[in-house]
């Protein structure tokens, strides 16, 4: 599909996939790459513009990550973003040393608000500083459009040759004014029309699967999550009922998320497929009888649903396409895009099941974040609940449960989550918090209820605002919320007699329990 595109080169940035976020959120495609993609292909693909992203590294030490100074020289707009910043300057014959005032965090910063890059930016502007170095003599041809009382040269810029350095971060929220330098870049300097639209993406991605299918047949496995459920719809809108999804339910979902899934995509919904529902609860129980280590319990529900879902596509046979819900940052943290190191193993990516028989990997959403799957799913007219749909890990209420997984604890935890969730919606937080749910932890403690002693668990809940999903804050739920749900869960679960409210931010803790 041909479309303007901004390439974002990672030197090893925390922030690289929320640069290429605020980039699509103006309108333009935007992918990441490694600082060490050959030149020549970064010519080829023919971007718009180029972001370099800020890294831990000082630009001036051996081994520190480089670029060739033919990046500056191809004639495209290149914007460096702290390391960025200081590699650019580095590399065309400026000073970068150790900065002797280091700042870190929000600082006011004065702007020359004649560049393009700060035009409709106020004078004096919050941004977000995070460096030990700083721009000491700005490389030939550069202006300094930007400093704060300890950064002489907080931006600089040669504008006949669209080269731009800014020592802060403008894709993070402390950042004021950050989307609007962002658009500055794109629209102003890039000269770029905006023509990365979902409702485009929805229609093209439908029109090349069509053709790329034929009259092949498809199969999806489908989870019920947001991912996998718009890439279901895609299809099924594309090549109808030449798919199968295949919905293995493991019994570690949340409370009658099985029936909500079937009621969407089985046979009494509205889509053109052949849906199979295999129930597989007591397997699973089976599997995970006596597993206490979370990483154990991870690779046991993962293994089983591959092992199920081939014995359901060996009774279906031969497929010439398989599905699978791949999005943009599973194919980032899997070290297959950029340069940060590898996060997370996704399955989605290159775990693929052994022994089905397919021809090919259908992935509708490989080019997508996460808040693009949602949009792209109520292009597609999936009902709101299913698209905003609380974040759900793949090991399901598996690791929700600290210790050993039994029938009984998932129903104790599926009633909880099911009350907060509730409660949550009623006081209308349920689109401001980034993602919420109970947990069941190993504790038990002495309660007293109807004057009797119990020794019954504590029920955690967790409640985060976050950005990209890599670091997190603690939500403030008002005291009332967390009281109104804590008195419900005592007194309509079941052996329950405690629920504590976790404050951990990530880092050092993670957003799941295990």
């Amino acid at each position: 599909m041909s479309r303007e595109k901004i390439i974002v080169i990672d030197f090893g940035g925390q922030y690289n996939q929320l640069v290429a976020r605020r980039v699509r959120e103006c309108g333009v495609y935007c992918e990441i790459y490694s600082y060490k993609t050959d030149i020549e292909q970064i010519k080829a693909m023919e971007p718009m513009g180029i972001i370099l992203t800020g890294g831990p590294n000082s630009c001036y030490e051996e081994g520190a990550p480089s670029c060739s100074r033919k990046l500056f020289e191809m004639g495209i707009p290149v914007l460096g973003l702290c390391y960025g910043a200081q590699l650019m300057t580095h590399v065309l014959g400026g000073r970068v040393c150790k900065a002797p005032v280091r700042e870190y965090g929000k600082i006011e910063v004065t702007v020359d608000q004649s560049s393009k890059l700060f035009s409709n930016v106020s004078e004096k502007t919050i941004c977000w500083m995070s460096h030990n170095d700083y721009i000491e003599q700005t490389a030939p041809g550069f202006r300094i459009t930007a400093h704060t009382p300890d950064c002489p040269a907080a931006a600089a810029e040669w504008e006949e040759q669209r080269l731009y350095a800014i020592q802060f971060h403008p894709e993070v929220l402390h950042t004021q004014e950050g989307s609007k330098m962002l658009h500055n870049f794109v629209y102003q300097v890039c000269g770029c029309s905006g023509d990365w639209r979902m409702d485009f993406f929805v229609e093209n991605s439908i029109r090349a699967i069509r053709e790329k299918v034929g009259t092949g047949k498809v199969l999806c496995a489908l989870s019920g999550g947001v991912d996998s459920s718009v890439a279901a719809v895609m299809l099924a809108k594309a090549v109808g009922d030449q798919l199968t999804c295949v919905f293995v339910d493991h019994g570690l979902l949340r409370k009658n998320e099985g029936d909500e899934v079937e009621e969407v995509f089985g046979p009494n919904g509205p889509y053109n497929l052949h849906f199979i529902r295999v129930n597989a609860q007591q397997r699973f129980y089976e599997k995970l009888k006596g597993v206490e280590e979370p990483e154990q319990k991870r690779k046991i529900i993962g293994e089983e649903f591959i092992r199920v879902f081939e014995e359901e596509a060996k009774k279906i046979g031969a497929v010439d396409f398989l599905v699978q819900g791949t999005i943009y940052p599973d194919v980032v943290e899997s070290g297959l895009g950029g340069e940060s190191a590898v996060i997370k193993s996704h399955h989605n990516v290159g775990g693929l099941p052994d022994y089905v028989d397919f021809k090919e990997i259908i992935e509708p959403l490989r080019d997508l974040f996460k808040d693009e799957v949602r949009r792209a799913g109520l292009e597609l007219g999936i009902p709101e609940k299913l698209v905003y749909r609380q974040p759900f890990p793949g090991p399901g209420l598996g690791i929700r449960i600290v210790g050993e997984v039994t029938p009984e604890k998932v129903r104790m935890v599926q009633d909880a989550d099911a009350i907060y969730r509730e409660e949550i919606a009623k006081a209308g937080l349920d689109k401001q918090i980034g993602q919420y749910f109970a947990a069941l932890t190993n504790m038990r403690s002495v309660g007293v209820m109807g004057d009797e002693r119990t020794y019954d668990y504590a029920v955690a809940l967790r409640a985060v605002n976050t950005i990209d999903f890599m670091t997190a804050e603690a939500a403030e739920i008002p005291w009332e919320v967390l009281g109104r749900t804590a008195n419900r869960i005592v007194n309509e679960v079941k052996h329950v007699n405690r629920v504590l409210y976790d404050c951990t931010g990530k880092p050092p803790a993670t957003i799941e329990f295990e």
